[in-house]
């Protein structure tokens, strides 16, 4: 059978529907190119349709998907070759390329997209669906292990701990891959909650502690026999019985003028009278005195008499 014909008829339509019954071939399996429009004339000879057909080149499902994403790297500009591996239980195709970059993306979210649509395409017209993988480098198999190692990692915490384990959304691959790799575990069960795209995976452990209302009133009650009645003085207990009675400070006077006491900062009443005070000179000696007035064993420092 050859891929083009040509079939002749009173008119077009009539022509088509000769040749798609002649090739045994659907309406949509084959492009109509019309040759000659056709004429009928009531006196004279009529002009008959002529019409080619050409049997569209029928494409696996795996094929459809090749051929999708050969046009959207050329879009995407990227130089990237798919191939075609499997495509008996399911659809495997290759990307072949010379680095990573612009492919997978980060945790994979470029090449899962890629993977959706080539899915979209293969099933496109079929009644039962067949999965698509989209791999690049072992991709699959090397983010399979990861995924199994971090769950059986996190179900050992959650066993420990007596609690949930919540871990990061995933895509709807991931997840599967992590309730298969926690299926036969006895000690856990898993499930997805969220909604997507941020939709996670939640791990149970099945000596999972009840959680007890109590606990917050408790560990209360614990500070308020602590002080007593609770509050700032209850929390904390009495600060008086802490650090004892406030005892007030003793009241100092300013140091007279001329005094060893006085510095060059000081004070000084102006001619000893009125309520009014203006800085003074220098005291004669340099910087505040140190020593302690108490002490009436302390030495005295000159003055200026001694000059």
């Amino acid at each position: 059978m050859e891929n083009s014909q040509v079939f002749t008829a009173k008119t077009v339509e009539e022509a088509i529907e000769t040749g798609l019954q002649a090739l045994g071939v659907a309406r949509e399996d084959v492009d109509v190119e019309i040759l000659e429009e056709g004429k009928v004339r009531r006196i004279g000879k009529s002009t008959p349709a002529e019409v080619k057909l050409t049997v569209k080149e029928k494409l696996s499902d795996g094929a459809r998907a090749v051929k999708f994403l050969e046009g959207l790297f050329a879009v995407m500009k990227e130089d990237v070759s798919p191939v075609l591996r499997e495509e008996e239980e399911k659809v495997i195709i290759d990307l072949n390329a010379e680095n990573s970059k612009g492919i997978i993306g980060r945790r994979g979210e470029i090449i899962d997209a890629m993977q959706v649509l080539a899915g979209a395409v293969a099933n496109t017209g079929r009644k039962v669906y067949k999965r698509v993988v989209v791999d690049y480098e072992n991709y699959r198999e090397k983010r399979e292990d990861t995924l199994k190692n971090v769950a059986e990692k996190l179900a050992a915490k959650a066993v420990r701990t007596g609690r949930r384990v919540r871990l990061e959304p995933m895509n709807p691959y991931d997840r599967r891959i992590v309730h298969s790799a926690l299926m036969e575990n006895g000690e856990v069960t898993t499930h997805s909650e969220g909604k997507e795209p941020a939709r996670y995976v939640v791990i149970t452990p099945k000596n999972m502690r009840p959680y007890d209302r109590n606990d917050r009133g408790n560990r209360n009650n614990r500070y308020n026999n602590r002080g007593g009645n609770g509050g700032r003085n209850g929390k904390f207990g009495d600060r008086n019985d802490r650090y004892g009675s406030k005892k007030p400070y003793p009241k100092r006077d300013l140091p007279k003028d001329d005094t060893p006491q006085s510095s060059g900062t000081s004070l000084r009443r102006d001619g000893g009278s009125g309520s009014s005070y203006k800085r003074g000179g220098f005291s004669g000696f340099f910087g505040t005195y140190l020593g302690n007035s108490r002490d009436e064993d302390s030495t005295t420092p000159p003055t200026n008499d001694e000059e």
